[in-house]
């Protein structure tokens, strides 16, 4: 059985994609912290999706793109990714979406609905937290503006589908 622990990351530093170390801490650490934590709640959320096939994949399909966004957030400056981004694509899919829901405007208070439409609008402020981290990020470390588009239209998705789902 691999060995999952390395003892590597006792002392506060951790590996970017190229071996380079860098603190926990780093701008770049804290981005893929948060976003890996947003592809945690929309996993939830996508188990909880049931029958809704066409939601079921495209928020499957997000939670793949943020893996690579992830990936690419791990690359030292300078250093080429090879895994190509979709996050333009994932946002048109995500317009799309938006435009077939029926929604009607105002806020709700998350949880007077369903179970579901809960964890979607924590899964809503995991987003923005991630979209508000990326651009912190952004001044330090360039981010594909695609990927900051892309979150932020996630957001407004998750808000008008917990709405849907209430």
């Amino acid at each position: 059985m691999k060995q999952i622990y390395t003892k590597t990351g006792d002392e506060g530093m951790t590996s970017l994609r190229d071996g380079v170390r860098v603190p926990k801490d780093d701008s770049r650490i804290e981005a893929n912290g948060q976003i890996d934590q947003l592809n945690a709640l929309l996993g939830v959320v996508r188990s909880m999706l049931g029958d809704d096939e066409a939601h079921a994949l495209l928020v499957h399909a997000v939670q793949r793109e943020l893996m690579t966004i992830m990936s690419h957030i791990a690359t030292p400056d300078g250093s080429v990714n090879p895994r190509e981004l979709h996050a333009a694509e994932i946002t048109t899919k995500l317009e799309q979406a938006i435009d077939r829901i029926d929604y009607q405007g105002g806020f709700v208070v998350p949880g007077g609905g369903s179970q579901l439409a809960a964890f979607i609008h924590l899964a809503r402020t995991q987003a923005r937290m991630v979209e508000r981290r990326l651009w912190s990020l952004n001044r330090e470390h360039p981010v594909d503006s695609s990927v900051l588009v892309m979150v932020n239209r996630l957001s407004d998705y998750l808000f008008v589908l917990a709405n849907e789902k209430e």
